[in-house]
């Protein structure tokens, strides 16, 4: 608890100090990490949660500008929100998570209108046109002229409320459009909506009801509510309701779907009118006792200052030291997207939304604040190689309420979910990797749960198919147990008989099984620990011993024919043969050994050589770009795959790939951001960057007893690392240069070492790292 005391801490003092430090909000230290991060990286073609620059870490209230997003999301996964390439500005979305999407604000001149319009032609709605010259965008603030109406917005927020600020020209009609009942984002389709205007107090309320497109397949009938309460700095002249295009007068009160708010006011050249918005995903009541609890005094620039100062204090965890701006702002733009993070889902008073559509309650402590936070996660599929790792170092508070977070669900329904919409099984991929999740805190000593209750959930999710909900994951699983694999079922879909993703499926399980085998031996139960350890090893009955490659089976036990490696989805998940036959983390010198140490190395080597020349991806601006490729760095199956090197007798080739895959897959543009394809699912491929940068990632995911991480050269000169366990890490490179890839020698604590790991425990206890860096590879050092 002691990560959250401090925040808290700051937080207050921040607030106490925010009158003073307000007017200087703007006047960022030139030190600071904030001038390091770009939101606009990346924006082409990005998912619905990536751009929100007008929040807190890890907070409920995510505000942006949407461009697209209320044109909606055929299948629950394509890029919509705010695209760089893209003219025209509809709106502020407030609620920005993994299928969750809501509360569209905004404000007008002139004629009234209450429908977002066509991009093609904006003036058939609200929507404005605008100039990247007039938008800012920094960590906990945004800002943009809708050129349209000649006013200016702002937003900010706390952890559960959005704070919007508009300052209009002169006029007799200037509006604020509360758009609540409409689809948004992720959200999918709106089932119901309602909104309240309060005219003697300025306040509102509202919720609306949404299906999305993952709910609809993993929990079917289930829905994702959201509620607001709010209040307007002005009286207006006039208030009414509206339903899509049809505008209320005087009526404040609207039932259905496509329920809104529009206020007319009379401003003044530059009057601002400020929107303080509370929500919550349990009811109106809580969402009003959030916006008081955290914000009941607060003023825009207050909230400003705070969320600013509580940004620095974060992203200040990690300190680069480097002469190249362009590598601390990939760095500390990927860091901000880690800490976006998997939002909070609770309120202040700790209530939650249930699985089943309750409303539970988590435990309160003395003060009477909850005692962990309850959170919307996207699936944990390829976290285990970045985000958890992350957060393991610098904040492993915040991973130990991700694993409550999940043992909440599990105790309610029974299973747990890879993917959560405020509870609601959102898999995305079908897999369910929790149990890994689990499984690495544990050895990572982040243990402030019920350890016995997590292992039953992590065991069950590795070995129990009967009766197995789709929402789980894993419904061919009962192949796996039984007959050692999957088998091969044309097509997409995943059932008790096999899967079009049979063979990705069996690696991924292999995987999960061996994590939970570390667990069980941890926990000294030896049976689940032999269990678990001969399904892990899987993957040897999909070997195929004629042309090294892991290949799909079909149910009579025989390799399928027309085996064509390169093509994706025929029993591999976004990948191919080339990627996934190098998905076996859990045994990685096995694998080598299995393919002979001179071929693994060639055949990898030659992979690496061949991807650079498409920036180690595809250069389509396309989230699936590289999925047909021999490596694909912008998808979860490949993000290990460099550091195998590690477990060969040429470890530095993982030295000379890791650094070129960040100076080529990586930049700093709107396009080329994270690759092309922009898919970087909620903060991972930041994270991932992160980790390679100051050359530290373990393979195995922390799931071994005893976990270590496994070397490369750090990118910046020097990197300090407050941990989340009390202590300094800090990493220092001698002669780095650009092309100065390679580890000459390494120090640790003073004393040589000549191993190309370094334990956890180590690195929790403090400790400081010394490279010598060169230009060309020392072979003997590590040998």
């Amino acid at each position: 608890m002691i990560y959250r005391f401090l925040i808290a801490c700051a937080i207050l003092l921040v607030s106490c100090e925010t009158s003073k430090k307000a007017e200087k909000v703007k006047d960022i230290a030139e030190s600071s990490p904030i001038n390091y991060v770009d939101p606009n990286i990346g924006t082409a073609h990005s998912r619905w949660f990536f751009y929100t620059p007008a929040s807190m870490p890890f907070g409920m209230a995510k505000l942006g500008p949407s461009t697209n997003g209320s044109l909606g999301n055929e299948q629950g996964w394509e890029a919509t929100g705010y695209d760089s390439r893209d003219n025209t500005i509809e709106g502020f979305a407030n609620l920005h998570e993994f299928q969750i999407g809501g509360f569209l604000f905004t404000a007008i001149t002139g004629d009234l209108k209450t429908t977002p319009g066509d991009m093609e032609n904006p003036k058939t709605g609200y929507r404005s046109s605008f100039d990247r010259k007039d938008e800012i965008a920094r960590p906990g603030y945004y800002k943009v002229k809708l050129k349209d109406y000649d006013v200016t917005a702002e937003l900010t927020a706390t952890k559960r409320v959005g704070f919007h600020k508009y300052t209009f020209p002169k006029s007799d009609s200037a509006y604020v459009i509360l758009d609540i009942g409409n689809e948004l984002g992720e959200s999918g389709d709106v089932k119901d909506a309602e909104v309240t205007y309060n005219p003697e107090d300025q306040t509102f309320m509202g919720w609306v009801i949404t299906y999305p497109k993952y709910v609809q397949k993993y929990q079917q009938g289930a829905e994702v509510k959201m509620f607001v309460a709010g209040e307007i700095s002005k009286k207006a002249e006039e208030a009414g309701t509206f339903i899509h295009d049809k505008q209320f007068k005087d009526v404040l009160h609207q039932k259905s779907e496509g329920a809104g708010i529009y206020l007319r006011f009379k401003t003044e050249e530059d009057e601002a009118i400020e929107v303080k918005a509370g929500f919550s995903y349990t009811s109106a009541e809580n969402a009003l006792e959030n916006l008081n609890a955290e914000a009941e005094n607060l003023t825009f620039d207050e909230a400003l200052s705070t969320a600013t100062q509580t940004w620095e204090n974060e992203l200040s965890k990690i300190k680069v030291t480097d002469t190249s701006t362009v590598n601390k702002t990939k760095f500390y733009t990927g860091l901000f997207h880690a800490l976006l993070g998997r939002g909070l889902a609770n309120d202040v008073n700790g209530q939650f939304p249930e699985n089943d559509g309750s409303i539970g309650q988590i435990p309160l402590d003395a003060d009477g604040d909850p005692e962990f936070n309850f959170y919307n996660t996207d699936a944990i599929w390829g976290a285990f190689w970045n985000l958890t790792q992350l957060w393991t170092l610098a904040w492993p508070e915040y991973y130990n309420d991700l694993v409550q977070t999940h043992l909440a669900v599990y105790k309610n329904s029974g299973w747990m979910g890879d993917g959560l919409a405020n509870s609601r099984f959102v898999s995305g991929v079908g897999t369910n990797f929790v149990s890994l999740m689990i499984a690495s805190a544990y050895q990572a000593g982040i243990r402030d749960y019920d350890v016995e209750l997590a292992f039953k959930a992590a065991y069950e999710n590795e070995v129990r198919y009967k009766d197995r909900i789709e929402g789980a994951g894993k419904t061919d699983l009962k192949g796996f147990v039984e007959n050692g694999y999957i088998s091969y079922i044309p097509g997409m879909e995943t059932t008790p008989e096999g899967s079009g993703f049979s063979v990705s499926h069996t690696l991924e399980y292999c995987f999960s099984s061996y994590a939970v085998a570390q667990f069980a031996k941890a926990l000294g139960k030896q049976k689940e620990y032999e269990e678990l350890m001969e399904l892990s090893e899987n993957w040897r009955n999909l070997y195929d011993e004629q042309t090294d490659f892991i290949r799909p089976k079909d149910d009579s036990g025989n390799f399928l024919d027309d085996f064509d490696p390169f093509a994706p989805w025929i029993g591999y998940q976004e990948g191919n043969a080339w990627q996934y036959t190098f998905y076996v983390p859990h045994q990685p010198k096995q694998l080598v050994e299995k393919m002979g140490e001179e071929k693994f190395v060639k055949r990898l080597d030659s992979i690496f050589t061949v991807s650079e020349k498409t920036k180690f991806g595809g250069e389509q601006i396309d989230a699936f770009a590289g999925l047909n490729y021999l490596y694909n760095q912008g998808n979860q199956p490949n993000l290990h795959i460099a550091y195998l090197f590690n477990f060969t007798n040429k470890p530095w080739l993982t030295q000379k790939w890791i650094r070129e895959i960040c100076d080529g897959f990586y930049g700093v543009e709107p396009i080329h951001g994270y690759g092309y394809g922009q898919d970087e699912d909620q903060g991972q491929l930041g994270a991932w960057y992160n980790m390679a940068a100051i050359g530290l990632f373990d393979v195995k995911g922390l799931v071994d007893i005893d976990p270590s991480f496994q070397l490369t050269s750090p990118i910046f000169d020097k990197i300090e690392i407050q941990s989340g366990w009390g202590s300094t890490i800090t990493i220092e490179s001698k002669d780095n240069h650009s092309k100065n890839h390679y580890i000459q020698s390494l120090k640790v604590n003073g004393s040589e070492s000549r191993t190309n790991q370094i334990p956890l425990d180590v690195l929790k206890n403090g400790a400081k790292l010394e490279y010598q860096l060169g230009p060309e590879p020392n072979k003997e050092w590590f040998n």
